[in-house]
This record gives C-alpha cells, sequence and structure tokens, in this order.
C-alpha cells in the first residue's frame, strides 16, 4: 500500500555548520502538519515532530540521534516563510527557480509523481546533484520515492538555534545524514510529492 505526502521539502545550511530540513506537508495519512529534522555542525541529529504519531513515523523512516515532541508551525505570504519549533526559529525568502525548476514544471504531474518515473530519473538527479536521490530504502520493509515538480531558489535565511543566530544562509554542506539521500547543496524549495510504499510480502 502507498502513502502519500504531499507538500514542499525546504532545505538550507548556515555559516554556522547548522542544517535544517523542513518538511510541510498539507496532505498526508498523518494528516496537515509540518516537522523539521536538524543536523548540528557536530553531527549531530535531531528530528523536531508535532505529536508522537508523526515523530513515530518519521523516526522509522530516517536515522536520528535524538527525538524531540512538541508544537512545530510553519506559515508563509508565498515568498517568506517562518517555521517556530522549539529551540528552533527558522525564517527564509524564496526567490526564482534555477533551470531545474522550470524543467520539472514541464513533467506532467501524474508522471511526475510515478514511482516507476522516479525510479528512471535516480541515476540522473544522482548526477546533476551530488548526493540528492529520489528513490531508496524507508526501512522496515518499505521504499521511498520523492517525486519533484517544483524548485526555487532559498535566498536569504534567519536561523537561531537555542537562542543564538547561526548565521546567515549558507550551503547544505556536508550533505545532511538521515536518510538515503540529501537535500540539494543549494538552499531551496521543493514541491513535492513523497510516496512511501511497503515492500513486504
Amino acid at each position: 500500500m502507498d502513502e502519500r505526502f504531499d507538500g514542499w521539502i525546504a532545505g538550507l545550511g548556515t555559516r554556522s555548520g547548522l542544517r535544517a530540513v523542513v518538511g510541510i506537508w498539507p496532505r498526508s495519512p498523518l494528516g496537515s502538519f509540518t516537522d523539521v529534522m536538524v543536523e548540528t555542525a557536530g553531527g549531530h541529529r535531531l528530528l523536531l515532530a508535532p505529536s508522537a504519531e508523526v515523530a513515530e513515523f518519521v523516526a522509522a523512516t530516517y536515522v536520528f540521534d535524538e527525538v524531540r515532541v512538541g508544537p512545530v508551525r510553519s506559515r508563509t505570504d508565498g515568498t517568506r516563510w517562518a517555521v517556530d519549533a522549539d529551540p528552533l526559529a527558522l525564517e527564509f525568502t524564496v526567490g526564482g527557480r534555477p533551470p531545474l525548476g522550470t524543467l520539472l514544471r514541464t513533467v506532467p504531474r501524474p508522471l511526475a509523481r510515478h514511482p516507476r518515473w522516479i525510479s528512471v530519473i535516480d541515476g540522473i538527479a544522482r548526477r546533476a546533484l551530488p548526493g540528492v536521490r529520489t528513490r531508496g530504502s524507508a526501512g522496515g520493509g518499505r521504499e521511498e520515492f520523492y517525486g519533484a515538480l517544483d524548485l526555487h531558489r532559498i535566498t536569504a535565511a534567519t536561523v537561531h538555534w537555542q537562542g543564538t543566530d547561526r548565521g546567515g544562509l549558507a550551503p547544505v554542506d556536508p550533505p545532511v545524514r538521515f536518510g538515503f539521500g540529501s537535500t540539494p547543496r543549494t538552499p531551496a524549495l521543493a514541491r513535492i510529492t513523497t510516496v512511501v510504499r511497503s515492500t513486504a510480502g
């Protein structure tokens, strides 16, 4: 059975070395929610989840050193985004599309969301965006497929962690280590459909 999550993923780094991946999911089997994955400069991987149900699902799919459950809120006016997930406070601004974003928009959405198509383009994604994968293991006898529908650059960000400014926007470098792939090195917001498929039986 397929479990489908439809929304956005933002990935960005900071000059201090902290990197964050934000999932904003208006439509999912778990309802509407936002979650945040953080990797510190020292390599500590932390999940900030809004409920025990979300924490359980995400922690079974990715790898973390620590999981915290508490309020996680996101809001946007279409260009500026803000995420509050104690101890993280994050704001970022979205700019134009890179050439890849323009190309993604030419793919019909039913095709772009289909696991077979996502599997075909996995090799292309790995060559074009080192560290990025579109298909891989989700653990527990499951596979995960990332169907990217659009892509915008993140042009500015303010990141506070435990009340301290973590510096300006920077590449996601080194790549984050939560699962089988990272977000693009260049900070970006992707419009995405994620499919988690059970391979058991």
